[in-house]
């Protein structure tokens, strides 16, 4: 019996110009499509991906737990897919959806709320010209 996961239905061009990283897998980022707020960082490897472009629901690859989640599933915060891009590296997805709910686990709205280094208002006034 091997783990090895069956391959994937990604359509192979898609496949090949993917840039994974040693695991396999391709970070996410999930936009809301009307605002651009950044809500959340997901992993997908070639299936997961697949599966978000032909259901229109984000699903991604659970490192922890090491299977597939669908967005919403048990939360019912659904992230539905407005559109898929490949930045011009190809090694990072941009998912940009529209949220319903929460998309951060803990509950907050996104998952960059509470814990800011830097305010965007932020006196800068003393840094180096560059």
């Amino acid at each position: 019996m091997t783990s090895t996961p069956p391959p994937s239905s990604l359509d192979p061009e898609i496949a090949a110009r993917l840039k994974r990283g040693a695991d396999g897998l391709v970070p996410a980022i999930a936009q809301q499509y009307d605002t651009g707020e950044v809500l959340m960082l997901g992993w997908m490897d070639d299936e997961a991906l697949h599966r978000t472009l032909t259901t229109g629901r984000c699903t991604y690859w659970s490192r922890s737990r090491r299977e597939y989640w669908v967005k919403g599933d048990t939360s019912g915060h659904f992230q539905w897919v407005k559109s898929v891009a490949l930045d011009c590296d190809a090694d990072t997805l941009l998912v940009k959806v529209d949220q319903v709910g929460a998309a951060c686990h803990t509950g907050a709205g996104t998952c960059f709320d509470d814990d800011v280094l830097l305010a965007p208002d932020a006196d800068r006034s003393s840094a180096p010209a560059q």
